[in-house]
């Protein structure tokens, strides 16, 4: 059974790479807007890294989007 770590990451990542499909921005002009780089992003995006929780933060900020903490039940 994945740990609630595990999930809240999964939920995140999930979360997060949806918002960047809807938004129709190109890698480029996320990187311009969030101040990621376009290879950071391009490695997210296919899964082939993980995120940090302030990376993630600056990518929602980017997109007029917020992270929230929700306490599990």
């Amino acid at each position: 059974m994945p740990s609630s770590t595990s999930t809240a990451k999964t939920d995140l990542s999930a979360a997060l790479k949806q918002a960047i499909e809807n938004s129709g921005y190109s890698n480029y002009a996320l990187s311009q807007l969030s101040g990621v780089s376009q290879g950071v992003l391009s490695r997210f995006a296919s899964g082939q890294r993980d995120i940090t929780l302030d990376t993630a933060g600056k990518i929602a900020a980017a997109l007029g989007a917020e992270l929230r903490v929700k306490k599990p039940r």
